[in-house]
């Protein structure tokens, strides 16, 4: 596909898992940013997400379907393994759920399998400050929790209001330094 990078231009896959947020809409930048790094990527959303992300346009981008559920035990595979995720956007919800170990979404799933794993994980949790739920105990418990399961979290919503955008080279750059 068109924009996608072949495998042998690309050894190391990403995975990006994507939530429901107005943040997702940048996902396409991250993408990108990762494919000029030379990684292939595959996008996961949670099925919320999918009203906020362009399913086709980034099935064209990274040469792959967009997934939101569980596939069923007779299907193939279509995604290859991952080296690395980034969890962007990552939600309240997501980020107390992923803490507890609750896989009841596909996206969750793989989050919570990577962190057995104990692959590259980094989260990136964009949370509109003073909403409430940036204060809120569980937030801060979960993101202790997660950090404790050797999960890589950037958040830093002082330098990036008003929901922690960070920019994506500063992600993927984020990444590279985790590897």
């Amino acid at each position: 596909m068109e924009g996608a990078p072949s495998m042998t231009e690309s050894h190391r896959t990403l995975y990006i898992i994507a939530c429901a947020s107005r943040v997702a809409g940048r996902i396409d930048k991250l993408v990108i940013v990762a494919q000029e790094a030379g990684w292939n990527v595959c996008v996961i959303a949670t099925p919320k997400a999918m009203n906020f992300i362009d399913q086709a346009a980034l099935e064209k981008l990274t040469g792959y379907p967009v997934r939101n559920d569980y596939k069923r035990p007779e299907e193939p595979d279509v995604l290859p393994f991952a080296d690395a995720i980034i969890a962007f956007p990552a939600t309240f919800n997501t980020m107390n759920k992923w803490a507890l170990g609750i896989s009841d979404t596909l996206a969750l799933g793989l989050l919570n399998e990577y962190t057995g794993r104990k692959k590259p994980v980094l989260a990136v949790p964009c949370v509109t400050t003073g909403s409430g739920l940036d204060s809120h105990p569980a937030f801060s418990r979960s993101m202790t929790q997660l950090r404790e399961y050797g999960v890589s979290i950037l958040y830093d919503p002082e330098q990036y209001p008003p929901r922690n955008e960070i920019p994506a080279e500063i992600i993927l750059s984020t990444l590279e330094q985790l590897l």
